[in-house]
């Protein structure tokens, strides 16, 4: 009979220590669609944006056509960015046009004094701030879900419990990563 019992215990035990790494990882599983959901939702917002501040540059610069079509298809490539690694490259590129759409900005005096640019170029820094922090967040929660998959005993029964992969990282791609790495050239 003591032996029933202990072996009950232990199989509710087991049980209860199975459901805890189960929801455990369901719970941080969750957190990071959630926290991707944030992502995308600031990167549509940033290119709900982007036609309005290409329409105030084109009207001071409509020759500078070249630019606003790579500026369209980098917006384009962002939209339909799949996942991270996507999302990462995307980014990568649309940063780029961005660039060249700012420098082209900054040869019209005009157009950089237009309270309609000003206010478009405060809204895009508020949205990247908005980004970095979604993307932030993003990368706590999967560090903490593939923490939580890779340590024992969660690690054993992480497989059978149907959480096979690590969550991806939203990472910078290399050609930012070269960027990254070399001092800000900074002149008075």
């Amino acid at each position: 009979m003591t032996v029933i019992v202990v072996l009950i215990i232990i199989i509710v035990l087991l049980a209860i220590i199975g459901a805890a790494m189960y929801n455990g990882l369901v719970r941080l599983n969750v957190r990071s669609d959630e926290a991707w959901s944030d992502i995308t939702v600031q990167l549509k917002r940033r290119a709900d944006l982007i036609p309005n501040l290409v329409n105030a540059v084109q009207g001071y610069a409509s020759h500078e056509k070249q630019i606003f079509e790579d500026v369209a298809a980098a917006r384009s490539a962002m939209l339909n960015a799949k996942g991270p690694a996507d999302a990462a490259k995307a980014e990568n590129q649309f940063q780029q046009t961005l660039k060249s759409l700012f420098a082209v900005a900054e040869a019209y005096p005009d157009l950089k004094a237009s309270q309609n640019f000003q206010d478009l170029q405060a809204e895009l820094t508020d949205t990247e701030d908005k980004i970095q922090a979604a993307r932030r967040f993003y990368n706590g929660v999967v560090r903490d879900f593939n923490t939580k998959r890779k340590v024992f005993p969660t690690s054993v029964f992480a497989n059978m419990l149907g959480f096979k992969a690590d969550k991806e990282f939203f990472e910078v791609d290399a050609g930012e990563q070269a960027a990254i790495a070399e001092p800000p050239d900074v002149k008075f």
